[in-house]
């Protein structure tokens, strides 16, 4: 290696962000902050609520307060970030801090896609055997879900930034993304990135693909039971529901599936940023909105919480 690509070696990345017009800078901030404030609330007010309401004591609910603490963490690796670096001048991270992004950045959306499909396997067990429930969907299996989402997400993310720390940067290191992300990277890499990318399309695809075919199967046998209901309002009311949550899980794995799995060589930084932005920041704003709105057990958990007053098992 010569001289120029020893010293480019060390040198920090520099983040591009969502644009390179300083007109759209400001506008783009004020969006993505008020996006952000939202989710932070949104996910927040949802955990706070479960931990203290005991009308919250279903797994349903114990999964949703798990999802909502790693839709906060998951957004909160990157927004801030990238709100920075709007109004910033220096835009640059070192290659430790952005090694530790992706880290947690990987980790966390690994956690999302394990407690989607854990949320949808709880529906399933639900609507499809009521009578086995409180066996199948017991506190020892929701624990062993939610730790199994947990552990599976760090190993798969710690197998990811150790193979991605051993890469060479000798070109340029101006990252077009607004985070360090894996697709941008490699295409910055001047190493041999083939078992990286044969590493996405195989362990990676367990961790996301898999979940989301998961996900499918469950809301499709929900589905058929729900069109046997008696009442067309409860079909409707139904229908609604599954229909809200399968759009935003859609939207969630859609939107990863169209940037990863896919070479390298075919990766377009506009449409890769695009993409990201929809599982990265729409996403978990909308999670508590969709998984709230129509809840009443969780909407007289929130006006409790705002008011103080304490709300009891039985109450609705």
């Amino acid at each position: 290696m010569d001289a120029t690509n020893e010293s480019s070696e060390g040198a920090p990345f520099i983040l591009l962000g969502l644009t390179t017009s300083p007109e759209q800078r400001r506008p783009l901030f004020g969006l993505f902050l008020v996006l952000y404030v939202a989710g932070i609330l949104g996910n927040g007010l949802i955990v706070a609520a479960v931990r203290a309401s005991p009308a919250l004591r279903a797994p349903m609910y114990f999964l949703l307060a798990h999802l909502s603490f790693a839709d906060l963490c998951f957004t909160s690796v990157t927004v801030p970030k990238m709100l920075a670096n709007l109004l910033a001048h220096d835009r640059s991270i070192s290659v430790a801090g952005c090694l530790t992004q992706m880290y947690f950045f990987f980790a966390l959306g690994v956690t999302d896609s394990c407690l989607l499909a854990a949320m949808a396997y709880d529906r399933y067990v639900a609507i499809r055997h009521p009578l086995h429930y409180a066996t199948r969907m017991s506190r020892a299996v929701c624990k062993a879900l939610v730790g199994t989402a947990w552990l599976v997400s760090h190993v798969h993310s710690l197998l990811h930034i150790l193979l991605m720390a051993r890469l060479s940067f000798c070109a340029s290191h101006h990252v077009p993304h607004f985070f360090c992300d894996h697709q941008p990277l490699l295409r910055l890499s001047c190493s041999d990135t083939r078992h990286i990318q044969l590493l996405i399309f195989t362990e990676g695809a367990a961790v996301v693909v898999t979940p989301f075919l998961l996900i499918l199967t469950s809301y499709g046998a929900i589905a058929a039971a729900v069109l046997r209901l008696p009442s067309a309002s409860g079909r409707l009311r139904a229908v609604s529901t599954c229909g809200s949550h399968l759009a935003v899980v859609s939207l969630f794995y859609g939107t990863v599936i169209a940037v990863y799995f896919q070479p390298t060589s075919r990766y377009e930084a506009e449409r890769g940023r695009v993409a990201t932005v929809m599982y990265t920041v729409v996403t978990p704003t909308l999670n508590p909105v969709i998984y709230s709105l129509r809840n009443r057990d969780m909407q007289g958990a929130l006006r409790a919480l705002f008011t103080g007053r304490r709300i009891s098992a039985g109450d609705s």
